[in-house]
């Protein structure tokens, strides 16, 4: 049912991108899933870099928010082999790369977690936080990481 909904979408789930750093992109304990930090990465190469409204529109951060959380499926459908083991996003922790005037960090980080209603519906409400930053990995737009809850 996921994968339907994703091929609906117009979402294909290629491989997961690796780890920029020294760290695993999954971590499970118990039936809490941590993804480490997603960026938007496609085909090993950033799509959105720089400050949002500086480098690229409020609506390319969103873009690239949603971007992260296709990359954090990714990682889950790598580690698990099938997406429908998620019986819960628990949360979302979003970063925006942002001049210090910038306050409009939860509009961005809202194209990650409006994707993810579409997805997993209610199961994909989730809590959150939307913070602005001076610089992120690789100076991308956006960074996300997730909590999930699985069966």
């Amino acid at each position: 049912m996921i994968e339907e909904k994703l091929a609906r979408l117009g979402i294909t789930l290629s491989n997961p991108p690796k780890p920029a750093g020294s760290y695993v992109p999954v971590v499970r304990t118990g039936n809490l899933v941590f993804v480490s930090g997603q960026i938007p990465i496609k085909d090993g190469k950033i799509v959105y870099s720089g400050k949002v409204t500086k480098d690229l529109s409020i609506e390319d951060a969103q873009k690239a928010a949603r971007l992260c959380i296709i990359n954090a499926l990714a990682q889950l459908k790598s580690e698990f082999g099938d997406l429908e083991k998620i019986s819960k996003i628990v949360r979302l922790s979003g970063f925006v790369n942002s001049p210090p005037e910038f306050m409009e960090q939860p509009k961005v980080i809202n194209g990650a977690s409006d994707l993810l209603y579409e997805i997993f519906e209610n199961l994909g409400q989730h809590a959150r936080i939307a913070v602005g930053v001076s610089s992120l990995p690789l100076n991308s737009a956006v960074e996300i990481d997730l909590i999930v809850e699985i069966a």
